[in-house]
């Protein structure tokens, strides 16, 4: 008996030490997404659908482009505007950290995003921008 209790003992713990061996690989294999505040920034924010996203100046493809975003990069968003339509889509969103902004089509959102004149009415890039307050004379 005492044999039968030691060879379950030594297989119970062979099969526990090959599962450790499987879920630490499955966890170094996950290492490189581990979460970070760039990783899961405070929604709102988006996640970039096309494969090279174009950040832009204003909410136009005739604005220019300030950067670039890549696919499931996970974005701040602080508001939305209805602007021109790329694809059908008049949505762009403002980004959190720079003055700057991208299509809705290629962003999906997670949470819920402001209209901007909801969210600053006073110091909006839209209204209060150097180039705004020009064209109002």
């Amino acid at each position: 008996m005492f044999n039968t209790l030691k060879s379950r003992t030594a297989g119970l713990a062979a099969g526990a030490a090959a599962s450790a061996v499987l879920v630490g690989g499955s966890l170094l294999g996950a290492a490189p997404v581990q979460a970070d505040a760039q990783d899961h920034p405070h929604k709102p924010y988006g996640v970039v659908t096309a494969g090279t996203l174009n950040v832009r100046e204003y909410p136009s493809t005739d604005s220019s482009v300030v950067g670039q975003l890549h696919r499931y990069q996970k974005i701040g968003i602080k508001c939305k505007v209805r602007a021109q339509r790329i694809h059908g889509d008049p949505i762009w969103y403002h980004l959190r950290h720079r003055e700057a902004w991208v299509s809705g089509k290629y962003v999906h959102v997670h949470g819920y995003v402001k209209w901007c004149k909801d969210v600053d009415r006073h110091h909006h890039p839209l209204t209060n921008s150097r180039k705004a307050r020009m064209a109002k004379g």
